[in-house]
């Protein structure tokens, strides 16, 4: 290795989070970046299962039970140090996560594109990260707010950071499977909470006394462990020479229409039809898919009720206390399975993008939604709990494959160079959908109970509503076309663009070295250390969804 190389693939000279530091050197195995991937995505995915700490964090002062203020307000509750927070005044770091996850996305896109993965994953880290010890300290002094401050905003801006960070590195290691690349790193964002809610219940159990519910301690821990991992992922991002391809890889020049060899402008992506048309076919698809998601534990137990328990002739009202705790317990494991379908489905759909194409693969999505989400209310009507779980879970494989394959998508309609900077704007989608997909769906539930519907009944509308939806996907998808020849940027302009990444010993294409190996020592040592909690989370959910069918 000359001077001017370092021992991890960099060069001498630049700043350790540069751009220019990371250009892979010959001999480098593209298989190692998807498990840097994974390791931030891993961490920052347990936003979905911070859930975990609600009902702990109602109980943070009076530990045993929970002292109520009757007269409390959302706006007293950020300042009160004598009353316990409840579930709804919590439940906003959640929204907070969503909408500043796209926000910042959108925001700092560019700038991702133009300092690379390693700054932005380092960058994400000291903000997830430093976000949950800064909520940490709010458990401690019993601050709502700087709970509100630190894991929603300062915590969601590291997420949408982290999220983005190794979609156009993917995309460029491995132009011959897109959506494979992609969606497996995607897979650890639906994977977080698989792995992390059981950690927190864990540590939650170790720390809790007489004066502690547990819960800034198990943030504190998990903050630490989270760190190591993420800047792990950070300083194991690289990214390949301009011009790089696969060693035998030439793109095919007769490929499909829908595949571009361009390259469009950050500036401009927005200004053309086909990124609003696919804003909307990922915006729909995720506000049917989360409106599924928030009500799947109460679907279940209102619609089988007592079938659940070996006593069909029970209706929900008609459950005891301790009926209503072992149907709950079905309904975790039913949420469990879910979870790993959403999980699976980021990985199978995006890799069967690949070879059917991405428009495609929408249409998958929402004809087979379509007819899931209309025949859910039939399935409930004949008690049929195998084809209503089925269902649901193949709806809930393709809402986590809808987020995998929309990095892969961009890509071929717009080209590679700003990618990850046009997926970020695009996640303003999820923001959106973030809030209609809830809100739909528990408005309509609340208006169908007050109306008298019996509760068996109340989610029926609601699936008419969310296939609705999806029909509208699906007319947006159609209407996708390539892009015409003036939006893309000339030879020129690409050239200028990656001028820094040129690497001077990179020699004729395919003659570079980088790529090979496969599964080489390195490489398996990497995805042992993500490989590995995964695993582990999902022997935890399937004990939980053993459950299910027990």
């Amino acid at each position: 290795m000359s001077a001017t190389e370092t021992l991890t693939g960099g060069y001498e000279g630049t700043g350790l989070l540069d751009r220019e530091r990371i250009i892979a050197k010959p001999g480098f195995n593209r298989w190692l970046v998807p498990p840097a991937a994974l390791s931030i995505h891993l961490c920052i995915g347990m936003a979905y299962g911070f859930s975990v700490f609600w009902l702990p964090l109602t109980k943070s002062l009076g530990i045993s039970q929970s002292v109520a203020c009757p007269d409390l307000t959302l706006a007293s509750a950020l300042f009160t140090t004598s009353c316990d927070w409840r579930v709804s005044d919590l439940g906003w770091i959640y929204t907070l996560f969503f909408v500043l996850l796209g926000s910042s996305a959108a925001i700092w896109g560019g700038w991702l594109e133009r300092v690379g993965p390693r700054r932005a994953g380092f960058v994400s880290a000291c903000c997830w990260c430093g976000g949950i010890l800064i909520a940490a300290l709010g458990v401690m002094t019993h601050q709502l707010w700087l709970m509100w401050l630190g894991a929603g905003v300062i915590g969601g801006i590291g997420l949408g950071l982290g999220y983005i960070s190794p979609v156009s590195t993917l995309i460029k290691w491995f132009p011959d499977r897109r959506g494979m690349a992609t969606g497996m790193a995607i897979m650890g964002f639906g994977g977080g909470a698989m792995i992390g809610a059981p950690l927190a219940d864990m540590l939650m159990n170790t720390f809790k006394g007489e004066a502690s519910v547990g819960v800034w301690q198990t943030f504190v821990v998990m903050a630490g462990i989270y760190f190591v991992f993420m800047m792990g992922g950070a300083f194991g991002y690289r990214i390949p020479p301009a011009g790089w391809l696969p060693e035998g890889w030439t793109p095919k020049t007769t490929s499909n229409a829908m595949i571009t060899h361009g390259h469009v402008h950050l500036k401009d992506a927005h200004k053309t039809p086909q990124f609003w048309l696919i804003w909307a076919v990922l915006c729909l698809n995720v506000s049917a898919g989360i409106g599924v998601i928030g009500m799947a534990s109460p679907m279940l137990q209102e619609i089988f009720a007592g079938s659940l328990i070996g006593l069909p002739e029970l209706k929900f009202a008609d459950l005891s206390k301790e009926q209503l705790t072992a149907i709950a317990a079905i309904a975790a494991g039913f949420t469990g399975l879910l979870s790993l379908f959403n999980i699976g489905g980021r990985f199978f759909w995006a890799s069967l993008s690949d070879k059917i194409g991405r428009k495609n693969t929408y249409y998958v999505f929402f004809l087979l939604g379509i007819v899931l989400y209309a025949s859910a209310p039939w399935a409930a009507g004949i008690g049929s709990k195998v084809f209503f779980v089925a269902a649901l879970c193949i709806i809930l494989s393709m809402y986590g494959g809808g987020f995998a394959t929309i990095p892969a998508y961009l890509a071929d309609i717009f080209g590679t160079q700003f990618v990850g900077a046009i997926h970020g704007r695009l996640l303003t989608a999820w923001a959106t959908a973030g809030i209609i997909g809830p809100v739909v769906v528990n408005y309509i539930r609340e208006a169908q109970i007050a109306a008298g519907i019996p509760r068996a009944q109340v989610y029926d509308f609601t699936m008419y509503i969310l296939a609705g939806m999806l029909a509208l996907g699906l007319v947006a998808n159609f209407l996708v076309r390539p892009l015409s020849d003036k939006w893309f940027m000339s030879d020129e302009e690409v050239a200028g663009l990656q001028a820094k990444t040129k690497a001077a010993s990179a020699g004729p294409t395919g003659s570079f070295g980088i790529g090979k190996g496969g599964l080489d020592g390195r490489a398996a040592l990497a995805w042992a250390v993500v490989g590995l909690p995964i695993l582990w989370g999902i022997w935890i959910t399937l004990q939980k969804t053993f459950v299910l069918f027990g």
